[in-house]
């Protein structure tokens, strides 16, 4: 009885949980990303990440004691400092991401100006008035969207820490989308995030836009 009560009780919370976020989503028109963008963006930064790190060549001793002997000599980058170097602050990547409401998909979190802002930011240039109901310095800090994002982020990292460590010690041949997203994360959700098309092409848009502001 009392188990029956204490999973009703949970279904219940979970009910009004999302019912919360919906009436967010269409009164605000704010939409939080689910967990399989959470994933997604994390798996993005870390490997981003990764790829910083390996760049370094360096031996690492550890050990303790003054006699040489007991020192040990590692790569650094098959070290577990860079390990922990790697996920320092992974999660405030994530607030360099803007919303993009004119794409559909998972893209609509991306790195860089989106066009509405962009567009907003010509007519002001312009000598357009345009009010957005607020001021104009808080235009490009980071929307409800993204810094939820961080902190759904931050909620993963702590959920997922020992899958993350065992890719890292002992699957690094299989991809980390695949291991840490379909195989686990998602096991028994949606992963079609994971595969969306215009994320990649948002992804050679934002280098170019980038390479022309060069």
């Amino acid at each position: 009885m009392i188990t029956r009560l204490f999973f009703i009780s949970v279904l219940c919370f979970m009910i009004l949980v999302q019912c919360e976020k919906d009436v967010i989503e269409e009164k605000y028109g704010v939409k939080y990303a689910d967990s399989c963008e959470v994933c997604k963006f994390f798996v993005t930064e870390f490997e981003s990440r990764l790829e910083e790190t390996g760049k370094s060549h360096d031996v690492i001793e550890t050990g303790y004691g003054l006699e040489e002997g007991r020192k040990k000599r590692k790569k650094y980058q098959q070290s577990e400092l860079r390990l922990l170097e790697s996920l320092d602050g992974i999660c405030e990547r994530l607030l360099e991401y803007n919303i993009h409401k004119e794409r559909g998909d998972s893209s609509r979190f991306s790195k860089g100006m989106s066009q509405t802002f962009q567009t907003l930011h010509g007519l002001v240039d312009k000598g357009v008035k345009v009010d957005l109901g607020i001021p104009y310095e808080l235009w490009d800090k980071p929307p409800a969207e993204v810094t939820h994002l961080k902190t759904q982020c931050e909620l993963f990292l702590e959920r997922h820490e020992d899958d993350i460590e065992n890719w890292y010690w002992k699957h690094q041949d299989k991809p980390l989308r695949e291991y840490l997203c379909v195989e686990r994360a998602l096991k028994s959700g949606d992963s079609s995030c994971l595969f969306d098309e215009n994320s990649k092409s948002s992804e050679t848009s934002t280098k170019a836009t980038s390479n022309d502001e060069l």
